[in-house]
């Protein structure tokens, strides 16, 4: 008998004895432990907790989200005696909200956003450059829209190619780094802005062809044109902008492949994460990890390395 079994034994009989029946619980727990036996796994981590709640396909979130949380109460009270188990956290497969799919980009796909962008009209073409700035900085960095089109001059150290992000989502400040031709291209758009907009209205570092500050609303409703107009949002009805990708899956897309480049170069990725969720501006690993749940391509992977592990391939 596993250690993992023997402790699940122990754990089924306290709440038990608490006059808990804990019947379905129970079983649910009974093939928990099954698959963690099949892993090797010596211990409770959340990505297996993951894997294993998010089976078998096909089935309602709410089942899925009742198996994890199961196994999260089960963790939470192995963990006083084994401080290697982790607990899965809260809401990570919450059964009532919904959160949209998100779409990943392929790097065509970004390519024709950004080229349609620059057929924007535009009087001075600083509209159109602008627009394909932008798109290029999101795909670059994964910032949500609103942090970057919120920059101000300031914020843009374009010597050393840091980004100052300031009180957003949650109230966090962090710095992002960008890579060399993310710094050029954002050079180059200044020069281009104090070129054709001689009267800047406002110290935001991406501006309207008035030199103002950029309307989120109005960003996405361009952006979601731009869209439409290379085949990426199907008509819907009488909205000209039809429905399909949001600005905000070039987030997800690049935080998705993130994931997929550390699963395919061996890496331990519940070691990493953190790191992204630092980067990306999370305040809980927890966002972070809905990636994995939400992207059956990174489910996949996580379960293949999982398998590697349990072989040896990975050490």
């Amino acid at each position: 008998m596993s250690a993992i079994r023997d402790a699940l034994g122990h754990y089924i009989a306290i709440r038990r004895a608490l006059g808990t029946q804990l019947r379905e619980s129970a079983v649910a727990l009974g093939h928990f432990v099954e698959f963690l036996e099949r892993e090797g796994a010596e211990f409770i981590t959340t990505n297996l907790a993951l894997c294993w709640a998010c089976q078998p396909e096909g089935v309602q979130r709410a089942t899925w989200a009742r198996r994890l949380t199961a196994v999260r109460r089960f963790a939470a009270w192995l963990s006083v005696s084994d401080p290697r188990t982790e607990v899965p956290p809260q809401r990570l497969l919450h059964a009532r909200h919904r959160r949209n799919k998100p779409y990943i980009f392929t790097d065509q796909e970004i390519e024709r956003l950004m080229a349609e962008a620059t057929r924007l009209p535009s009087p001075t073409g600083l509209r159109a450059m602008t627009y394909v700035t932008l798109i290029g900085l999101l795909a670059a960095t994964g910032l949500r829209p609103g942090e970057a089109h919120a920059l101000k001059v300031a914020d843009v150290d374009l010597q050393n190619g840091i980004l100052a992000i300031r009180q957003t989502k949650f109230g966090k400040s962090r710095f992002v780094p960008v890579e060399d031709s993310t710094r050029t291209a954002l050079v180059q758009y200044t020069k281009r802005r104090q070129k054709l907009c001689l009267r800047l209205q406002d110290d935001t570092f991406f501006v309207s062809e008035h030199g103002t500050r950029l309307c989120s609303s109005t960003v996405r409703r361009t952006f979601a044109k731009v869209s439409r107009t290379i085949g990426l949002r199907a008509a819907l009805g009488n909205r000209r902008i039809g429905r399909g990708p949001r600005l905000q899956d070039i987030r997800h897309t690049f935080a998705t492949r993130k994931l997929v480049e550390w699963y395919q170069a061996g890496l331990d990725v519940e070691r990493e994460l953190p790191k992204l969720a630092t980067y990306l501006g999370h305040v809980d690993v927890a966002h972070t990890y809905w990636y994995i749940e939400a992207v059956p391509e990174l489910l996949l992977l996580a379960t293949e390395q999982l398998s590697k592990k349990h072989r040896g391939g990975v050490q």
